[in-house]
């Protein structure tokens, strides 16, 4: 018997809320209201012990459609390439300079929230264009 299992992707990083929110941005995410007893997700965090707090963060797709996002903080920062990436579907069935003019749009607003942009592949026999960006703490994704 088989059945559909939820995912979650967590991120490791330095700064929780921070990466967290820049991917609410990106992929029009919200943060889920605070646990109950708390007026807001400030007032949980200062009810933890100085060790935990900032430790990690969440967001989550409002329509319950794509999986949540954890973010959790680790004491060693990043030093290689992503193993595993997330791809923001922005081009999907556009092709050409079509495709790579709605990749560039985006990159635009995604730089403006502090993305970086790192290159553009363009389109060969096997592949449509898309653009390798890095998120606010420097982790790997794509615009495809």
């Amino acid at each position: 018997m088989s059945s559909i299992k939820k995912v979650q992707v967590t991120f490791d990083c330095a700064e929780p809320e921070r990466v967290a929110r820049f991917w609410c941005e990106v992929l029009g995410y919200v943060v889920p209201p605070p646990p109950e007893g708390f007026a807001s997700w400030d007032d949980y965090d200062r009810s933890l012990p100085p060790e935990r707090r900032g430790a990690g963060f969440v967001c989550m797709d409002p329509s319950g459609v794509g999986p949540r996002l954890y973010f959790q903080r680790v004491p060693e920062g990043k030093v290689v390439k992503n193993r595993v990436h997330l791809d923001v579907r922005v081009g999907t069935g556009l092709v050409g300079d079509e495709r790579v003019a709605a990749l560039e749009a985006e990159c635009a607003r995604l730089v403006a929230l502090g993305a970086v942009r790192v290159r553009l592949l363009r389109a060969d026999e096997y592949n449509e264009s898309c653009l390798v960006l890095q998120d606010v703490e420097g982790n790997e994704f794509c615009l495809d």
